[in-house]
């Protein structure tokens, strides 16, 4: 939550506590919180509470604090029952899951995932260019001219799409493949090239998002790619797939392929990696190329990444509730089809 969020929240007769210093990394100070109209509180109290809303996936100790009967709020970061889950089920406890937001159109001021999405995209770009030793656009100057950076970015959904526009503002020839066909027009919108390979079949898959191809198509798409990435300079690979390990797009042959300094910016390295070189949270050099393996690329814009976060978060609160005599009053979370959606099932 941010101040501006609190004091709206206030506004609907909520009582709003605020971790202290929760805020401080994002800029947001605890005083700011005071004047917005929050409790200030230490960490414990901060979890005892009716409604808890949190970002990153709870730990043991945190599931404890929780109040036992509340409702939990956040991204869970799971495919399914686990130990996490399970203990707040133990408690009582219901748990709105945040991955689980519906596609349509009602929820889009309520979506997470895109809204982060469209930060790490970003933020992949950038970088990009700070790990990479040379221009991104084309250069020119007394001393000679410098030919623009060939970028490649791999996976076109939210994240995919904000790179390639990124990069495009950056002056960067960018290039972009995606195993949904219907991804191309998008590609072109955005003034990139779009890398077309013949599959035998397509990844498209259900609400949007790309669904795993089988063993014969992924070992033609490897070999269809490899030629492509050779030539490019900087790589932003976003490929996923909900609920599976990242698909292999960037093998360690292409990779000994690429010029030395090029760069690869792996978003999937939270779930294997699109290229098995990639470590979460570090960046390393093999075969002369950087991969750069954040796993949390929003946070390293956290002032707006809060402020989206935030407003997704009050969005979903203003029609959850209704206003009683004493104050908000929850409405029936299955009443919704929304919150229905995103309810863990007991």
């Amino acid at each position: 939550m941010t101040p501006e969020m609190v004091q709206k929240l206030v506004g609907k007769g909520f009582e709003v506590l605020v971790e202290e210093g929760a805020g401080a990394r994002a800029h947001y100070h605890d005083e700011v919180y005071r004047q917005a109209g929050a409790g200030v509180v230490a960490r414990a109290a901060a979890f005892d509470v009716d409604i808890l809303v949190k970002v990153r996936r709870p730990e043991a100790d945190e599931v404890a604090a929780m109040r036992d009967g509340g409702l939990y709020i956040g991204l869970l970061e799971s495919c399914g029952e686990d130990e996490v889950l399970a203990a707040m089920r133990a408690k009582g406890m219901r748990v709105l899951v945040l991955e689980r937001m519906p596609r349509i159109s009602r929820a889009q001021s309520m979506d997470v995932l895109s809204s982060q999405s469209n930060i790490a995209g970003y933020r992949a770009v950038l970088e990009a260019a700070a790990h990479y030793g040379r221009f991104v656009p084309m250069m020119m100057t007394s001393a000679g001219s410098a030919k623009p950076a060939r970028l490649v970015v791999l996976g076109v959904g939210v994240a995919g799409l904000q790179a390639i526009a990124t990069a495009r503002r950056l002056g960067a020839d960018v290039h972009a493949y995606d195993v949904r066909p219907e991804t191309k027009e998008q590609i072109r919108s955005l003034g990139a090239k779009p890398i077309e390979l013949d599959l035998g079949e397509s990844g498209s898959g259900e609400g949007g998002y790309a669904k795993e191809l089988s063993e014969e198509a992924k070992a033609r798409q490897q070999a269809a790619l490899a030629d492509e990435l050779a030539k490019a300079h900087i790589i932003i690979s976003t490929a996923l797939i909900p609920c599976r390990p990242a698909p292999t797009l960037i093998t360690e042959a292409v990779v000994e392929r690429l010029r030395a300094g090029s760069v690869i910016v792996d978003l999937a390295a939270v779930n294997g990696g699109n290229c098995p070189l990639t470590e979460p949270d570090q960046v390393v050099e093999r075969h002369g190329v950087i991969l750069v393996g954040h796993t949390n690329l929003p946070s390293r814009v956290p002032s707006d990444a809060s402020a989206f976060y935030a407003r997704n978060l009050f969005n979903l609160l203003d029609i959850m509730v209704e206003r009683g005599e004493a104050g908000p009053v929850l409405k029936d979370l299955m009443a919704d089809e929304i919150t229905r959606t995103m309810l863990a099932e007991r």
